[in-house]
């Protein structure tokens, strides 16, 4: 699994900064003095010769040398301090989810595509509320850090949403208006001079920006009701099999079109004690080899569930184990994985089934 640590760290005071930024600025000084003070004060520095020569060199030599160091350390310690940030907009935006909720276990990890990033344009939330268990899974059209500010508007409705609205289709619309209110004021701000109507501009740098989106919702028997909008269908795993769940034509993704006026949720059956729900997103089973091979999830899954009972975290750990693999490295867009698994004791158990396509 991909685990991701964050610290807290004790806040430095106006004045330790002001000591830091002193002493940042006194080393380099005092390396020029000491070449300045060499050139124009040793007699040594002054004679032709070629052992005073071999001298001059040196004190050049380390001097430079002393500040190349010094630059190094600096650019180091600030590449910890984005990367501190970074962390920091991580433990937020996507939170540590609780290894269980309303019975349900949980297990969730995502990868940046950018270098040196921690987080991305993928986003997942899983909650309990009066309504059932909700559960949001999206990918933002671009990924790292240009997709930081759409992951948070879209989060932070959810998170208000889902213990405000009774219907999942509400939800859904929150989660509408939010994400053009963000790329509303983003237009705005990008380019003042076009108005209200900056973001409805073609031109607009957001006109083509779009989330697509899984919502679901688990109820207390275990059934699942579900909006897709032009997400990757979500995997059923229950004993040994492995199937894909569809059901009806999926909604067009956030953002470049409208929601439809009457909305209803799709119905995926129940999930029975044991089973297992996976949602992923695009950049899983997009990944490419050396060889331009897409990444085998269904097969990946079929070996994964073949050790009973199925852990989500070993799921998660053979996905993200193998995917790397696969790629050789970091792979070219962002990645999340979120599995779900029913560890109530009993539900009742009804006759519909969500429609599964069997892929093992």
């Amino acid at each position: 699994m991909i685990r991701i640590k964050t610290g807290v760290r004790r806040r430095c005071r106006p004045g330790c900064r002001r000591r830091r930024r002193v002493l940042s600025l006194a080393l380099p000084t005092a390396w020029g003095a000491t070449a300045i003070t060499y050139k124009l004060t040793c007699p040594l520095a002054q004679q032709e010769g070629l052992g005073a020569r071999i001298v001059t060199s040196a004190v050049f030599f380390a001097v430079g040398t002393g500040l190349i160091f010094h630059v190094r350390w600096a650019l180091l310690r600030e590449l910890r301090l984005a990367r501190q940030v970074a962390g920091a907009a991580q433990s937020v935006l996507l939170r540590p989810l609780p290894q269980r909720i309303d019975g349900l276990r949980v297990a969730a990890a995502q990868l940046s595509a950018d270098r040196g990033a921690v987080v991305g344009g993928d986003l997942y939330e899983v909650i309990a509320t009066e309504h059932g268990v909700r559960v949001v899974m999206g990918d933002v059209r671009g990924h790292g850090i240009g997709a930081i500010g759409t992951v948070a508007a879209v989060l932070g409705s959810f998170r208000e949403a889902v213990h405000d609205e009774p219907e999942l289709g509400s939800v859904l619309r929150r989660l509408e208006r939010a994400l053009a209110r963000h790329l509303g004021e983003r237009a705005r701000a990008e380019h003042p001079s076009a108005g209200p109507s900056a973001a409805l501009d073609p031109d607009s740098p957001v006109a083509e920006e779009f989330v697509t989106v899984l919502l679901l919702e688990i109820g207390g028997d275990g059934e699942v009701r579900a909006f897709n909008c032009g997400h990757p269908a979500p995997y059923l795993l229950s004993g040994g099999r492995v199937d894909v769940l569809t059901s009806g034509e999926p909604l067009p993704p956030l953002g470049p079109f409208p929601l439809p006026a009457e909305l209803s949720a799709e119905h995926y059956g129940q999930l029975l004690p044991g089973e297992s729900l996976l949602l992923h997103t695009d950049g899983v089973e997009d990944a490419r080899d050396a060889h331009g091979r897409f990444f085998p999830l269904p097969a990946v899954l079929a070996e994964a569930v073949r050790t009973q009972p199925i852990s989500p975290q070993a799921v998660l750990r053979a996905i993200f184990t193998r995917l790397l693999r696969h790629t050789d490295g970091p792979p070219t867009d962002d990645v999340a994985v979120l599995v779900l698994r029913n560890d109530r004791s009993h539900v009742p158990r009804q006759q519909e089934h969500p429609v599964a396509h069997q892929v093992t």
